[in-house]
C-alpha cells in the first residue's frame, strides 16, 4: 500500500505538503558551495550566508572548492534545500568550452536567484586614438587584424570582447594570458591596445587616466559610472554581463525556493549589504526563479554561438 504524505489542516483548509515543508526549512545548518577562496564570488557568497543565517536562524556555511568541483558536488547533492550552489556562469557556459562537463546545467540545477551582476568596461591605452565605441570600430575597419586586446580564456573579458567582436563585424586579435591581471598591467604599459576587464579591476586605472574608458558593456547605463555610454548605443542588441547565480540541486520543493528566493532578496536589500557590494562595482538583482531560469537559456544561446564561432575552449 502507498503511503500517503501527512499534511496539515487548518481551519476547513489542507496546506500543501509542500508549503509545510518550506515552514519547516531550515533546520539544520546550510551549506553553500561555491568556488575558491578569495576571489568575488566567495566574498559575495559570505555576505549572502552571513544575512540568511540571521534572517533564517540557522547557520550557512560556504564550502569553497577548486575549479568547477562545486558545481559537480551540487549536481550530486539530495534535493533538500541543505546544499545550495552560488557560482558565475561556469554553470552554464562550461559544457560550450568542454568536450563534456559532469552536469547538465538546465536538468541537474533547480534557479533560485540572481543576487548581482556586473559589468565589464572597454578601455584603450591612451596611445590609441580612439574616444568613443564608433571611434574603435571606425579604426579597426580601417585596420583590420592590426589592433589587440588582452584576455585570459573563457572568461567574461574574453567573452564580451568576442561578443563585440562578432555583432560590430570587425578583427581585432586576442593576445592570451593566463590571468586579466597581467593583461591589464601591459594594457597600462602600452603593450597592448584594448581590454574588456571587469569594471572593478579597471576603475582605479580609468581615475588616474592611464587607461581611456569608452563604454560599458550592460544593455542599460549604470549609476556607478554615469558619464560612460553604453556599447549597445552604437552596437545594439549588446550586452555582456556577469552575474552569479544561487542555485539548488533539482528537485529541491519549490517551497523551499521561494522562501530562499525571498530571503536572499531581502538580505541583498539591507543598506549594509548593498553598499558593500556597490562597492565592489556590482549592482544588486534579486530575480524570481523564474528570471534566472530563462536568463541561463538565453545566455546558453547567445553566448553558447559565441563561444562556438570563436573556437574558445577552456586552457
Amino acid at each position: 500500500m502507498s503511503r500517503i504524505p501527512v499534511c496539515v489542516l487548518l481551519t476547513g483548509f489542507v496546506l500543501s505538503c509542500g508549503t509545510v515543508q518550506g515552514q519547516n526549512y531550515p533546520n539544520k545548518p546550510v551549506r553553500i558551495l561555491t568556488a575558491e577562496a578569495g576571489g568575488g564570488g566567495d566574498v559575495f557568497a559570505r555576505l549572502l550566508a552571513q544575512g540568511m543565517s540571521a534572517g533564517l536562524a540557522q547557520q550557512f556555511i560556504v564550502d569553497n572548492r577548486p575549479g568547477t568541483l562545486s558545481i559537480e558536488m551540487a549536481a550530486r547533492s539530495a534535493p533538500d534545500g541543505y546544499t545550495l550552489l552560488f557560482h558565475a556562469s561556469a554553470i552554464w557556459l562550461m559544457p560550450f568550452m568542454r568536450n563534456s562537463v559532469a552536469w547538465d546545467p538546465i536538468r541537474d540545477f533547480a534557479p533560485i536567484s540572481i543576487p548581482d551582476s556586473a559589468f565589464n568596461i572597454v578601455v584603450a591605452h591612451p596611445s590609441l586614438t580612439v574616444k568613443t565605441v564608433k571611434d574603435l570600430i571606425a579604426l579597426a575597419k580601417a585596420r583590420p587584424g592590426e589592433l589587440n586586446y588582452g584576455a585570459s580564456s573563457g572568461g567574461a573579458t574574453h567573452l564580451a570582447a568576442e561578443m563585440f567582436k562578432q555583432m560590430a563585424g570587425v578583427n581585432i586579435v586576442r593576445i592570451p594570458y593566463r590571468g586579466n591581471g597581467p593583461a591589464l598591467n601591459d594594457l597600462i604599459g602600452g603593450q597592448i591596445h584594448l581590454m574588456f576587464p571587469v569594471a572593478a579591476a579597471v576603475l582605479p586605472h580609468i581615475k588616474t587616466h592611464r587607461v581611456r574608458a569608452l563604454a560599458i558593456t550592460s544593455a542599460r547605463g549604470s549609476d556607478l559610472v554615469p558619464d560612460l555610454p553604453t556599447v549597445a548605443a552604437t552596437v545594439p542588441g549588446y550586452e555582456s554581463v556577469s552575474i552569479h547565480a544561487m542555485m539548488a540541486p533539482a528537485g529541491t520543493p519549490a517551497a523551499i525556493i521561494n522562501r530562499l528566493n525571498q530571503e536572499i532578496i531581502r538580505v541583498i536589500n539591507l543598506p549594509d549589504v548593498r553598499e558593500k557590494f556597490l562597492k565592489a562595482t556590482t549592482e544588486v538583482v534579486g530575480s524570481t526563479p523564474e528570471q534566472l531560469a530563462a536568463v541561463i537559456k538565453l545566455e546558453m544561446a547567445r553566448m553558447g554561438k559565441v563561444i562556438k564561432d570563436a573556437g574558445i575552449r577552456e586552457d
